[in-house]
């Protein structure tokens, strides 16, 4: 395979909520990337299971990192153990939310 995890996590960053302005990698969205020998499974979850954009950013995060893999397969798996809370953020993404000094 001529692609890499690094380059997958690249891909996702280009994927964003568009009600938040920050990338579902950042955001702490996607829990797993399981690189196997026939298919690229990638495990994310959302902030809330009401989300409206879910299946709208499920199929974006397919395609962004489909762009990547080629012809191997891509399954997104939803879940949600464990819940996401804010801690999941990366720092700069909690910079950018105005959330540092929120104790995490």
């Amino acid at each position: 395979m001529s692609f890499s995890k690094d380059d997958i996590i690249a891909a996702l960053k280009t994927v964003f909520d568009p009600e938040i302005p920050v990338n579902v990698w950042d955001m702490g969205l996607i829990y797993e990337i399981n690189i196997g020998q026939t298919e690229v499974v990638i495990k994310m979850t959302f902030t809330s299971p009401t989300c409206p954009m879910m299946e709208q950013l499920m199929a974006q995060v397919k395609d962004a990192a489909q762009g990547v893999v080629g012809d191997v397969p891509v399954r997104v798996e939803l879940v949600w153990d464990p819940p996401w809370d804010l801690s999941k953020m990366s720092d700069a993404a909690r910079i950018e939310l105005d959330l540092m000094n929120e104790g995490w």
